[in-house]
Formats: C-alpha cells, sequence, structure tokens
C-alpha cells in the first residue's frame, strides 16, 4: 500500500513538473514571437512637409497649367499650387514690386529679361536680379494667331491689311506691354502699318492682355483679333492665319524658379514635371510646341 501511494505521489510530482515546463515553453515562444513580430513592423514613413508653390504664368497658359497643376497636386499631395495669371507684363511688375512667387513662365523673353541680372542690361536697364541661377530655360512655343469670329470674310493676314488700309474693319490687339501686342506691332511694322494712325481711324481694340483679346473676338466685338493659336483652340475661334518667323519673331515662353521663393527645390521639381511627356501631351493638344 505505501508503495502505491509513494508511486502517486512520483506521477503527480512528474506531472506538475511537465505542466510547469510546457508552461514556460509557451510564455518563452510568445515572448519571442512578440519581439519577432516589433523587429519585423516597419516604421512609419515620415509625412512629407506641406510646400505652397506660387506660379505666376501667362494668361495664354492658364487652361493648360491649371490641367497640369490638379495632375501635379494629386500625385504630390503635399504640394498646394496656387496660380497668378496675367499678362507677361503685369506679372513682371508685381514680381519687381515684391510679390510672393516661386515660379515664373513668361509668354516672351523680353519680360523674362527684365528681371535677370544676366540678360542684357540694355533691356533688364534697372540691373534686377530676380532669376535663380540656373534655373532658366525655354519650355514652349506657340503661334501668332489671326482669329475671327463667326460669318468673317477675313481668311489670311492679307485681307486684315486690306480691311485696315480701307478703314472698314477692326482690329483686336494686346496693349503694347503685353507679349501678345507687342508681336502684333511687328506684324503692322512688317507690313508698313502706322498704328497710330489706326488707332486714331477707330481701327484698333486693344486688350490688357491675351484673353481679353480673345473675348472681344469671340464676342463678336471686332472683325479679327491676333492672339495665340492656343488661346483660340481654347476659345474655340477659328484661325484664318498664323504669323511666321518673319512677320514678328519666334513665340518663346522662358521660365525659371524666382530668387525670392522660400521653396526653390519644389519650385525646380514643379519645372521638372512641366518637360516631362505627360506635360507634353497636354500642351500639345492646344497647340503649343513643347522645347525642353
Amino acid at each position: 500500500m505505501k508503495t502505491k501511494k509513494i508511486l502517486a505521489l512520483i506521477l503527480a510530482l512528474a506531472l506538475a513538473l511537465s505542466l510547469c515546463a510546457c508552461g514556460n515553453s509557451a510564455q518563452n515562444a510568445a515572448d519571442n514571437s512578440g519581439a519577432s513580430s516589433a523587429e519585423a513592423a516597419p516604421e512609419a514613413a515620415p509625412e512629407a512637409e506641406k510646400v505652397e508653390l506660387i506660379v505666376f504664368a501667362a494668361a495664354s497658359l492658364q487652361e493648360t497649367l491649371t490641367e497640369l497643376g490638379n495632375k501635379y497636386m494629386e500625385a504630390n499631395k503635399n504640394v498646394s499650387l496656387v496660380f497668378n495669371f496675367d499678362s507677361s507684363g503685369t506679372l513682371k511688375t508685381q514680381i519687381q514690386e515684391g510679390a510672393d512667387v516661386d515660379v515664373f513662365i513668361s509668354a516672351g523673353q523680353k519680360q523674362m529679361n527684365q528681371l535677370d541680372i544676366e540678360a542684357d542690361p540694355a533691356v533688364n536697364t534697372d540691373s534686377l536680379d530676380f532669376v535663380a541661377a540656373g534655373t532658366r530655360f525655354n519650355i514652349l512655343e506657340n503661334k501668332v494667331a489671326l482669329a475671327v469670329p463667326d460669318g468673317s470674310s477675313i481668311a489670311s493676314y492679307d485681307d486684315m491689311v486690306a480691311g485696315l488700309k480701307a478703314g472698314t474693319i477692326k482690329l483686336a490687339m494686346g496693349n503694347s506691354d503685353v507679349p501678345v501686342g507687342q508681336y502684333t506691332q511687328k506684324i503692322l511694322a512688317y507690313f508698313e502699318l502706322s498704328e497710330e494712325e489706326l488707332a486714331a481711324a477707330g481701327c484698333i481694340s486693344y486688350g490688357g492682355n491675351v484673353k481679353e483679346v480673345t473675348s472681344q473676338v469671340s464676342e463678336a466685338a471686332v472683325d479679327c483679333g491676333i492672339i495665340y493659336q492656343t488661346d483660340a483652340f481654347s476659345a474655340g475661334l477659328t484661325v484664318v492665319d498664323t504669323a511666321t518667323k518673319e512677320m514678328c519673331g519666334q513665340v518663346i515662353y522662358p521660365a525659371a524658379v524666382m530668387k525670392p521663393s522660400a521653396n526653390p527645390d519644389a519650385a525646380k521639381a514643379f519645372l521638372d514635371y512641366l518637360c516631362t511627356d505627360e506635360a507634353d501631351a497636354v500642351f500639345q493638344t492646344v497647340g503649343f510646341t513643347p522645347i525642353a
């Protein structure tokens, strides 16, 4: 009887030791599993810093840059783009007077040159230094187009010239401080027409930027208007002729990061995006020719 009790005690003790060992193994396994999981868990990526970019761009870029800006912000959630569209002359003046700006895209070289310390002093007469070194480049080419409202009998620049000489038509053009106006002045000079005499005779109507000139044609307030072919496309206007290089030179759009930029790297990244195949495709749909 004693022998049975002793055996029973031995078996109970062995069972207790076995259960204790299993419990410790399970705990150790759980601890090791937890440690492995902690080591394997990747650290959360730091959230990208929020950036606001202020882009000054020629009015003729409004539709395309708005579209591209939305695409860029969709792919870069931390970037907020704020556009200021107006005539390049007005934008240049705003920059000169201290407006907050990161990027400037002009419809003419003159306005960019007036802000670039590396440009000809004969153009940059005030020795302004707003263009960040090494960031300026030519991004797009446009065409100067003769656009007409529906029902117009004007079919070419030659028709425009004949009508202006006869005093039977009214032409819409940009002011002299607007690039499209400056290109128009060259066209008038090419055809040996006096802008002053035509204006005095009531044959010219002016616009403060290319959008204002485009609106006059769209509303049939004039018989024809000289605008960019891209604006004519966006407004659904008929282009009956485009100016040659001999008539007014090339319409080249320079772009650059501005020295006052608070985010020059982000500004450069946005300009780089505007040179991608995706951006080129958008520019080409309205008639721009990408250069960069």
